[in-house]
């Protein structure tokens, strides 16, 4: 910007101009935080859907969800309203336009792994609503492919929804997603009285979402781990013996994917 201008001139016009790019760059900041903030409040919508019905007419339905076609029209209008108007070359819009397809893609798959319950055409209808996403967020935002772990994360969740739980321990899809989002969609494939911990503490799921952000996988493994070990107990309570499948399931993912879990991850 201050090219060509004498050394004195540019001297004593830096520091303005700096101070002027710096507030430009709050201002790009914000406006991506109130966006990110909108298209949260759309995923979270999810929650009132309906994904355990045996709707064979909704299955077919090649539409997206609502809360899915609500995101797709927040995600179109700021991109013809801001991002399109600003200059596509600065760090600053591609950072931000990068940070929030990665953390839309990881809220959409944790509050996707939260749904209980989930039917086979509640999965169906699941699996398109993820395409209608990864689409959206590729063509508007930011190039998915380029995203690293969230990308790969959502490519993975789709088929494993539809894995049989005694194919879930050797599937190789279990590398591309975190431990938590695995053992949290493993709720849905267990019985009601295995409460999840969003059900066990009665939270919300916001407040249950705003926790999982400022722990690590040891920490919600552990919050995991403590239904299980409820579960047990009113099993054996009862006198009986023999337990739901995916509780061994659980207990055995939980402990080697934790293990196995990079330690940015653990804190």
């Amino acid at each position: 910007m201050l090219t060509g201008l004498p050394t004195i001139a540019a001297d004593v016009l830096s520091p303005s101009l700096g101070a002027i790019y710096g507030v430009a760059c709050d201002s790009v900041t914000s406006l991506f935080q109130a966006m990110l903030d909108r298209l949260e409040s759309c995923i979270l919508q999810i929650h009132d859907q309906k994904f355990g019905t045996l709707d064979l007419d909704a299955a077919m339905d090649n539409n997206a969800s609502s809360y899915m076609e609500e995101l797709q029209k927040c995600i179109l209008h700021f991109r013809s309203e801001f991002l399109s108007r600003l200059l596509p070359s600065t760090n600053t819009t591609n950072t931000g336009a990068e940070n929030i397809c990665t953390r839309v893609l990881i809220f959409f798959i944790r509050h996707a792994s939260l749904l209980r319950p989930l039917s086979e055409s509640g999965k169906l209808r699941m699996a398109r609503d993820m395409a209608e996403l990864e689409l959206a967020v590729g063509q508007s935002l930011f190039p998915v492919e380029q995203l690293g772990a969230p990308y790969r994360a959502l490519r993975a969740f789709r088929p494993l929804i539809f894995l049989e739980s005694s194919q879930l321990a050797a599937s190789p899809l279990l590398q591309d997603l975190p431990p938590s989002i695995i053992l949290h969609h493993l709720y849905t494939r267990g019985p009601d009285e295995l409460q999840s911990p969003l059900q066990r503490n009665k939270l919300p799921p916001l407040q249950y979402s705003l926790w999982l952000d400022s722990q690590g996988e040891d920490q919600i493994w552990k919050g995991i781990k403590a239904t299980l070990d409820d579960y047990a107990s009113r099993v054996r309570a009862r006198g009986d013996k023999e337990f739901s499948p995916v509780y061994p399931l659980m207990l055995q993912l939980g402990s080697s994917l934790t293990e196995n879990t990079p330690a940015s991850q653990k804190h």
